[in-house]
């Protein structure tokens, strides 16, 4: 009976060794008390960096805010362009894409999304006056128009999915360069989300018009969520109830607020699973 009880006890001890191994990756370094890497790209008002490089913008405000609540202040801020991040999150150059990153089916093979943590429309940056009428993709479609863009953005596959020749979406590397094809003419309009639109026009407002985002059909809205490696799933489950409790609280909204968030970007009830299966 003796052996028996040593063995259960051993057994045992070995189980809660394993399962204290099992912890991914991203929990062991946090744990640990190293730096929690976040990767992001410089695109206002959703993720950017600072004069110091500090991680400013409101995706970055919220996952701060989140990760503090979690018992977690020691942040690295990594900046790359916007399609280095998947590929430097996979390759562990930081270890959470906090960029503002839209759920789409395609990016979910690659990264595992924490819950939305809000809903965002498109846009369009026209010539003032909007000369070509330009309010939808459509329209684009039916003028043979040039849609510029930044390459990985999910207007290439919106633009394409709506029957725009592949020759007539220009992909550049930054919004910078989207708006000066716009105001040089090399492009009839800038396709993004509706914040980053919006805050284009405020450099050449006598130049750049920003068309209503509501023009645009439904199925072109879409949620935006903070990404990790698919392995990390201990550090994104916790990471998920801490959003919970933190999302639409008056701490997290003043917060994000200086960035141009409100209350109508708020998620609502869209669970990544579903974003996952229909974006």
């Amino acid at each position: 009976m003796r052996n028996i009880i040593t063995a259960i006890a051993v057994a045992t001890a070995l189980l809660v060794g394993v399962s204290h191994a099992s912890a991914d990756e991203l929990t062991d370094r946090a744990k640990a008390g190293k730096s929690i890497r976040i990767g992001f790209a410089h695109e206002i008002p959703w993720a950017y960096p600072g004069d110091k490089n500090e991680p400013l913008g409101f995706a970055n405000a919220l996952a701060l805010g989140v990760l503090k609540s979690m018992g977690y202040t020691n942040i690295e801020p990594v900046v790359t362009d916007w399609g280095g991040l998947i590929p430097g999150l996979q390759a562990g150059r930081f270890d959470i894409i906090t960029g503002g990153m839209y759920i789409t089916g395609k990016r979910c093979e690659n990264v595992a999304f924490a819950e939305p943590m809000g809903k965002f429309g498109d846009s369009f940056v026209v010539k003032k006056g909007n000369p070509k009428g330009i309010q939808t993709y459509q329209d684009i479609k039916k003028n043979d128009s040039t849609m510029a863009t930044v390459a990985g953005f999910v207007n290439v596959d919106a633009a394409l999915k709506e029957g725009i020749a592949e020759d007539k979406i220009m992909q550049l590397p930054s919004l910078t360069e989207v708006l000066a094809a716009v105001k040089a003419g090399r492009a009839d309009a800038g396709a993004g989300n509706d914040f980053a639109m919006k805050d284009l026009v405020k450099s050449a407002p006598d130049v750049i018009d920003v068309t209503d985002s509501a023009a645009l059909p439904e199925w072109t809205f879409n949620w935006v969520a903070i990404a990790f490696k698919k392995e990390d799933q201990d550090f994104l489950k916790a990471y998920n109830e801490a959003q919970a409790k933190y999302l639409g609280t008056p701490e997290m909204l003043e917060a994000v607020g200086k960035f141009h968030y409100t209350k109508a970007q708020l998620p609502g009830d869209a669970k990544t699973e579903w974003v996952c299966a229909n974006r």
